[in-house]
């Protein structure tokens, strides 16, 4: 965090995100906890759109844990192919719906310390779940919030884990949910890793990185 990052600047920030992504939900298309779980795991280095071309069929033909863990393990590779690194996760996602069944009926839970206990599953992905189908306050750090939150100089930290409690402590928990939803969409409209967009970039006159880059 700068020095310049006040609690003004902050609220500033927030009311121009609200304003610009206003009741925004994560881009992966899901029915249930469980089909957003399994989208968040294939959405590793892949873009949501790609995964979400893929769970259009793949929750149709495979639509609980059981349908998941009975699968050969080779069909469900060929499945989510297209997502990429295909092997590795068509093996996280087999052990995590076999933890599903065996330790929670089937059922996603719905608490940080139970769902990083899940095979191929970090905190991540569970603040995922937890915002998106449980209505429970965290904040998600992904490529998007990490890059838009170091260049808005919100952090100076590289570690997901760190940079997450460190805007836990910045934001106020009623905005968590939003906030990293917002983060995500604007680092793919304006904030892009390798060209962003300043000059039309609606937190621009807030962010350390378009003031040094003007």
């Amino acid at each position: 965090m700068t020095d310049k990052l006040t609690k003004e600047r902050i609220q500033k920030i927030l009311e121009t995100l609200e304003k610009t992504y206003p009741d925004v939900k994560t881009a992966l298309r899901h029915k249930s906890p469980f089909e957003l779980l399994i989208a968040t795991l294939l959405s590793a280095r892949c873009t949501d759109e790609r995964v979400n071309q893929v769970t259009e069929t793949l929750f149709q033909k495979l639509p609980a844990p059981e349908d998941f863990v009975d699968v050969p393990l080779s069909k469900l590779e060929d499945m989510i192919r297209p997502t990429g690194f295909y092997r590795n996760k068509a093996k996280s996602i087999k052990a995590c719906c076999k933890a599903l069944i065996e330790k929670h009926s089937g059922k996603v839970p719905d608490n940080m310390a139970e769902l990083v206990k899940l095979p191929g599953v970090g905190r991540k992905t569970a603040n995922v779940v937890l915002g998106n189908a449980f209505g429970i306050p965290g904040i998600v750090v992904d490529t998007h919030v990490r890059r838009v939150a170091q260049r808005i100089g919100m952090t100076g930290e590289t570690d997901p884990v760190k940079i997450e409690f460190e805007l836990m402590d910045l934001i106020p928990k009623k905005y968590w949910i939003g906030f990293s939803n917002q983060l995500i969409w604007h680092g793919r409209r304006f904030c892009r890793a390798r060209k962003p967009d300043c000059p039309a970039c609606p937190l621009r006159n807030l962010c350390d990185y378009a003031g040094e880059s003007t």
